[in-house]
């Protein structure tokens, strides 16, 4: 078959089991973002030398308990464990009401030695800025981390202003020098600054009010955050044989059912739609988003003959 031989359009097979509407009425920002996963693991690709930093965290203050949501941490604990796989260093930037969720997700994924910087909410990013310069950061990756929408204040789904809980990382984001990839589901997540605002109000409940007004050079959406992770990975696997199997390695049910579980008893965690401390995501149970994994895992396998 063609994606046996051609990489291009096996990442792009990866992207289209991504495009899967889980219920926000996303399918619009699907296409406006197609090409977007090509896009980003070139950007990795081309600069294998690079070192990335990884933002996360998507507090839900009427959690029960209130704590940061499983979708984000799940898939940026295993990117980076794949990453530091293939020789890629990598931190972890967060803020406080996040710390338990994202430091419980590395630990999860068997990542325990990626750095994480914490940032109080309220505190100067000025010196978190510094770090990543100084540690050399050239790939600032951004998986479902609430942005700043047009009136400054981030935004929940519910337009609920969470600016009280939420540092504006999206300030560390676009610091540079480095490159910039976004990975999102609903439109108010860092990076999706990059599709027409207009286009988010249009389609999605709320849109106008939660948009994130803050771009992101390549940006990936997905039907559910974590699965934008797991498509990179997929296709960083796809694209480069010398680092296809240590990758493949980390799209592994276990290792995710590890991490969610780890998010939820040490976290704490909570569903970002039912807000509770269940182990799902986006109100989808476990078996849901190991059919996507899966099929991507699968897609790479059969196209190279792992």
């Amino acid at each position: 078959m063609a994606s046996r031989h051609d990489p291009h359009l096996l990442v792009d097979r990866i992207e289209r089991l991504i495009h899967v509407d889980v219920g926000r009425n996303i399918s619009a920002l699907f296409d406006a973002a197609r090409g977007g996963l090509w896009d980003a693991a070139m950007a990795l690709v081309n600069a294998r030398s690079g070192r990335v930093g990884l933002i996360t965290g998507f507090y839900i203050p009427q959690g029960t308990p209130p704590a940061a949501e499983t979708d984000g941490p799940v898939g940026t604990a295993l990117l980076a464990k794949a990453l530091t796989a293939v020789g890629i260093p990598c931190r972890v930037a967060t803020d406080e009401p996040c710390r338990g969720a994202c430091s419980a997700a590395l630990v999860g994924a068997g990542a325990r030695d990626v750095a994480i910087d914490i940032v109080a909410v309220g505190a100067l990013l000025a010196p978190l800025i510094e770090t990543w310069r100084r540690a050399g950061i050239t790939h600032a990756i951004s998986i479902e981390r609430c942005g700043r929408s047009a009136d400054g204040a981030p935004r929940n789904m519910r337009a609920q202003d969470i600016g009280s809980y939420t540092a504006p990382l999206d300030d560390l984001f676009v610091a540079g020098p480095w490159e910039t990839i976004a990975v999102g589901d609903g439109g108010n997540e860092i990076g999706m600054g990059a599709i027409s605002r207009s286009l988010i109000a249009r389609h999605v409940a709320h849109g106008a009010t939660i948009a994130c007004v803050t771009p992101a050079q390549h940006l990936i959406v997905a039907g559910v955050s974590n699965w934008g992770a797991y498509a990179l990975i997929g296709a960083l696997a796809a694209i480069c044989e010398d680092w296809r199997q240590p990758l493949v390695g980390c799209l592994d049910e276990t290792l995710d059912r590890a991490v969610l579980e780890a998010m939820i008893e040490h976290g704490p965690a909570v569903d970002g739609v039912s807000r509770l401390p269940t182990p799902t995501v986006d109100d989808l149970d476990i078996a849901a988003h190991h059919r996507i994994l899966r099929m991507i895992r699968t897609l790479v396998e059969r196209g190279h003959a792992i």
